[in-house]
């Protein structure tokens, strides 16, 4: 089996019937800081912060030295975009330090097929059903993330933040030529 249709059927085994247009999960691949805190959600200055203490460093390529670029993988984004989630229901960067830990440990197909549970003090991975009914019973108010919506998501933003960049031919480089010629 081909590289590209090994790709495009574990695609497939995610539940996307529809592969057109969406990024390829390829770890050798990445996005630049910016575009990687706009499909995540989140601002630079934060995207920055989280690198620097290491709670979600870049993957593809890490800084290194003045002028070096950040490149994020498509499973950065994801995690950047499920830790500003995990912020706004208010869980502490703490506890979010610890759910990142265990989405690094998982594989990114067991990513799809898991849920973020939260009790307000703690995160749960939770890869079954039997693990989010054993959470919910326990009777404490609990709320949930489905990570392969968020999945979803990140990859409808990279694929509109391409799109946009396809539309514009010029680059930024060639705007401050204009504008200083101007």
């Amino acid at each position: 089996m081909s590289e590209l249709s090994r790709s495009e059927s574990s695609r497939y085994d995610l539940g996307l019937l529809f592969t057109d247009g969406m990024p390829d999960h390829d770890d050798s691949s990445g996005y630049r800081g910016a575009v990687a805190a706009r499909a995540a959600g989140i601002s630079y200055r934060q995207l920055d912060y989280w690198a620097r203490t290491e709670l979600v460093q870049p993957t593809v390529r890490g800084a290194a030295g003045s002028g070096s670029q950040r490149l994020y993988g498509f499973r950065d984004i994801l995690v950047l975009k499920l830790v500003k989630r995990l912020l706004d229901t208010g869980i502490s960067l703490q506890q979010i330090r610890v759910a990142v830990n265990q989405l690094r440990e998982a594989g990114i197909s067991d990513l799809a097929q898991t849920t973020l549970m939260s009790d307000g003090a703690s995160v749960y991975l939770c890869t079954s059903n039997d693990e989010v009914i054993d959470l919910v019973s326990r009777g404490q108010g609990v709320f949930g993330i489905a990570v392969g919506k968020v999945l979803r998501e990140v990859e409808t933003s990279l694929v509109e933040l391409d799109s946009i960049k396809g539309e514009d031919p010029s680059d930024e480089l060639a705007v401050r030529r204009a504008t200083r010629a101007s």
